[in-house]
């Protein structure tokens, strides 16, 4: 049956709107407040997220006591009271005075004195590899054992600085992130520090202005001969650390020029890499870029070296086919730098994320106990280890 001349027009209705700058500023718009809705419905006024408390038991824990010295301890008047939950039921501590029991009665060693405070930089090429979760719950964690501790958000996408209860589109000026060391106008990165509403959790939030660093920098490199692109933020890193037993970084997906000063300034690095194969592959170029970017260093007289560099197995989920393979050539290809701790695939993590936190953020966990605590012990684990590595830096070199 032959086409009418109606039936061979194009179906306009069906076409797609084009799409240009109104519409995708009207994209972002809409996205921001749907976000600022979503966020005013979750966290609190400000500050809009509170940190967990801790019972007795979990304090008990967290020292490496058991509830009688606790008791004892509460007897005598010299730390945090807490508040008693009726009889036999033990007491509730707040963050900051679980922290002051921990420094007091743990047996976990301080930082020396004249000893600077390591940085961690946190990296992985690919997105959706618990980057930013991890980097997020070790500097938890490191608080947990008495640690102060810096988190520097260098990611455009900003996740660090959400999960410290920020709007980055709409809360975070250029002036509060690394932008203005990257451009000249600060000598240092005193300026951006910020407390939280962690304890003991400082942040230098991130923007998705940050991206502007992608541009500024090749061109001061084009414009400066001899401008070490890589050394940045090295010095300003190293200042602040004379105030922190511990700096956090979280880095963009790619080896970009922020991510690549980043481990210019970092004592170590842990990438985070789940059983798959795509993650796998993606991490194999990443080694292969890294490596060739740290040999043209070296041949402009910069030799960069580690006290650590790790393989993080992260969201290992048991139920798939495939993780066990994935998994087996991940350890095959990095052998001792795979750290001896693996953090599982669990609805948790999926749960903490939707109201913008991790596991350490949850007083009480409202699903299965034994599922929560894989998880927490997960993740209390890898603190346990990365902590144990500054521990052995700080007093190597004091040796």
């Amino acid at each position: 049956m032959a086409l009418t001349e109606q039936d061979e027009a194009p179906n306009l209705m069906a076409l797609e709107s084009r799409v240009g700058p109104e519409q995708l500023l009207e994209l972002r718009n809409i996205s921001n407040d749907i976000m600022t809705l979503v966020r005013e419905s979750m966290l609190k006024p400000h500050p809009r997220k509170n940190p967990p408390e801790c019972t007795t038991t979990q304090l008990a824990a967290l020292c490496g006591i058991d509830r009688a010295r606790v008791n004892y301890l509460i007897s005598k008047g010299d730390l945090p009271q807490g508040v008693p939950q009726g009889v036999g039921r033990g007491r509730i501590f707040t963050l900051a005075e679980t922290r002051e029991w921990v420094k007091a009665e743990s047996k976990i060693k301080p930082r020396p004195k004249g000893k600077r405070g390591r940085i961690c930089c946190v990296s992985n090429f690919k997105g959706g590899s618990t980057k930013t979760t991890t980097a997020m719950s070790l500097a938890q964690g490191l608080t947990l054992r008495g640690r102060r501790v810096l988190i520097v958000d260098l990611d455009p996408q900003a996740s660090l600085s959400s999960l410290c209860g920020l709007l980055p589109s709409a809360e975070v000026d250029d002036d509060q992130t690394v932008l203005p060391l990257i451009y000249g106008s600060e000598p240092n990165l005193r300026y951006a520090v910020q407390k939280t509403y962690w304890d003991g959790l400082d942040l230098i939030p991130g923007a998705p202005s940050l991206y502007a660093a992608e541009f500024t920098i090749p061109t001061k490199q084009a414009r400066q001969p001899g401008f070490q692109f890589w050394q940045i933020l090295a010095p300003a890193l190293h200042d602040l650390a004379e105030d922190y037993d511990c700096i956090i970084l979280d880095t963009p997906p790619s080896l970009s020029y922020l991510t690549i000063n980043a481990l210019m300034a970092a004592d170590g690095m842990i990438m985070p890499l789940p059983p798959k194969s795509l993650d796998f592959a993606s991490a194999a170029q990443y080694w292969e870029l890294f490596s060739d970017l740290t040999n043209t260093f070296k041949e402009r007289q910069f030799v960069k070296s580690f006290d650590f560099v790790n393989i993080l197995l992260s969201a290992v989920n048991s139920q798939e086919t495939s993780a066990s393979v994935v998994r087996e050539w991940i350890v095959s290809t990095y052998t001792t730098k795979v750290l001896p701790v693996e953090i599982p695939f669990s609805s948790v993590i999926g749960t903490t994320a939707t109201s913008f936190g991790t596991v350490y953020d949850v007083s009480r966990w409202d699903g299965g106990a034994k599922t929560y605590a894989r998880i927490r012990d997960a993740y209390d684990e890898l603190v346990n280890i990365i902590d144990n590595k500054f521990v052995r830096t700080w007093h190597t070199e004091e040796a």
